[in-house]
């Protein structure tokens, strides 16, 4: 086998995240092609060549997996939003049981329970937050908006049916991409770094059905119609309510959605959606679950975890909109939460006035900085980090407390596996594992993790008596051992 060439094979199985391993009659090698499924026959282009393995692209599906089915989405396969949605929601949920425990399995020291996958309530139309994006279906091609090709940085489909989010969404995204047309200016090219429409930023709570809608643009232009963008937006027919229409300034070179300024259009710049009986005030770039019925599984399982908080001080760190904060706090001393988003700690401090609890303080801050000035020691600790998990230096200070039990959740189970070493090199040991499947038809999945500190106290004391005689005696004897 050699760079460049062109084979066939079998997928026999396939490692988080998206790695499928294709294996080559007659090679000594396997292929590492990603956007497959196990029991596919594949025809794939050599790209790598490394020790044991090589790297490949998939160019044809020639036999199908005896697993698949018809996808629902007309956009499978070109879209990259999604990766299994050839594949039945249980055979879906057996495949990431399979990666995460896989993976667990080597980085946990010791025995755990193993508690599988939850599935998400709902399996298709579950997301409560989107960012389209504007560009081309192809170079030079008219303009689009929706989500990146697969496998592309350029090109843009169109997700017109897209089937993970609801027909709100979709009817937003055909309405803002034809007045985005009709006006004739240009999308933002990433690589000449010119032009005017970049992301269209739409959110919808389940409980509530408040809508909160924001374009993004640059500052390149100011002819754009945002008033006839907006009454568009209001004439359609939506199951939901629109709560605002916003619209964001942002000139950075980097191809995220950026806040350099937002105004308001109509409405407000926020909405409400509700969790396991509370209200939280959401804002645009504030964190927050994004598949609602399934956080609602997740926090029920992170507080089956983190047990009895009665007269307790729980740290929340990296807490977001203070969503877990709130749930762990009716019956808890006091929650602390940490967060580095600022605007999502205002929020987090307004939603819990808002739920009429008045145990909860959030700090805005890196947690690696902040956790020196909170002034507290905690009896247990919620970790819940961002995708790369947590900072050596941060999780060093974080066992520093040497609480009894800490839950950890990940949206990244690798980020976890890499952090449970520093864990349990410093104490801690796995006691159960579980995931919540936030994201049906894609490779994520969350996992929730609940560790306890070996160093116990003592179960029983032996009592010994000793006169100033026996003391004196060792004491010599010590001395004379020098």
């Amino acid at each position: 086998m050699k760079k460049g060439q062109i084979v066939e094979g079998i997928v026999t199985k396939v490692d988080f995240p998206n790695k499928g391993t294709v294996e080559v009659p007659g090679e000594d090698k396997s292929i590492m092609v990603k956007n497959t499924v196990p029991g596919q026959k594949v025809q794939v282009s050599v790209n790598k060549m490394r020790k044991g393995r090589a790297e490949g692209r998939i160019l044809a599906v020639l036999e199908p997996s005896p697993n698949e089915i018809e996808p629902s989405c007309p956009h499978f396969g070109a879209c990259g939003g999604c990766t299994y949605q050839n594949l039945p929601y249980e055979k879906q949920l057996q495949m990431k049981s399979e990666q995460v425990k896989s993976m667990m399995d080597e980085a946990v020291n010791g025995e755990y329970i193993w508690e599988g996958v939850s599935p998400s309530p709902v399996k298709e139309a579950y997301r409560n937050k989107m960012e389209f994006s504007f560009g081309d279906e192809y170079k030079d091609g008219p303009m689009a908006l929706g989500m990146h090709k697969r496998g592309s940085f350029h090109d843009i489909v169109s997700v017109s049916e897209c089937q993970i989010v609801d027909g709100d969404y979709r009817k937003i995204l055909a309405c803002t991409l034809a007045c985005a047309k009709e006006s004739g200016l240009p999308y933002y090219h990433r690589m000449k770094h010119t032009g005017f429409f970049r992301h269209l930023l739409v959110r919808k709570a389940v409980k509530t059905g408040e809508i909160l809608i924001d374009l993004i643009t640059t500052t390149e232009y100011d002819n754009f119609d945002l008033a006839g963008w907006v009454n568009a937006l209001l004439a359609l027919e939506l199951d939901g309510k629109i709560a605002g229409v916003l619209r964001t300034k942002n000139d950075s070179v980097a191809d995220v959605v950026k806040d350099e300024g937002t105004e308001i259009l109509y409405g407000q710049s926020y909405f409400y959606e509700e969790l396991l009986g509370l209200k939280f005030k959401i804002t645009p770039f504030s964190f927050f679950q994004t598949n609602s019925l399934g956080a609602e599984v997740l926090y029920e399982k992170a507080r089956e975890y983190i047990g009895d908080t009665r007269d307790k001080v729980v740290f929340d760190l990296y807490s977001g909109t203070g969503t877990i904060a709130q749930i762990l706090a009716p019956v808890a001393k006091k929650v602390v939460g940490v967060e580095i988003v600022e605007e999502a700690v205002e929020a987090a401090k307004e939603n819990a006035a808002l739920n009429g609890l008045d145990n909860c303080a959030f700090w805005a801050g890196d947690v690696l900085k902040v956790i020196d000035e909170l002034g507290e020691v905690p009896d247990l600790i919620m970790l819940d980090p961002p995708r790369d998990g947590v900072h050596p230096k941060a999780l060093e200070k974080i066992t520093n407390f040497g609480v009894e039990r800490m839950v950890y959740i990940a949206c990244k189970p690798t980020s976890l596996a890499r952090d449970l070493e520093m864990l349990q090199r410093r104490g801690y040991q796995v006691e159960r594992i579980a995931c919540v499947d936030l994201f049906p038809a894609t490779y994520h999945v969350e996992t929730i993790c609940l560790l306890s500190n070996r160093k116990r106290k003592p179960d029983s004391y032996v009592e010994l008596s000793l006169d100033m005689e026996d003391y004196y005696r060792i004491k010599d004897a010590e001395e004379e051992g020098k």
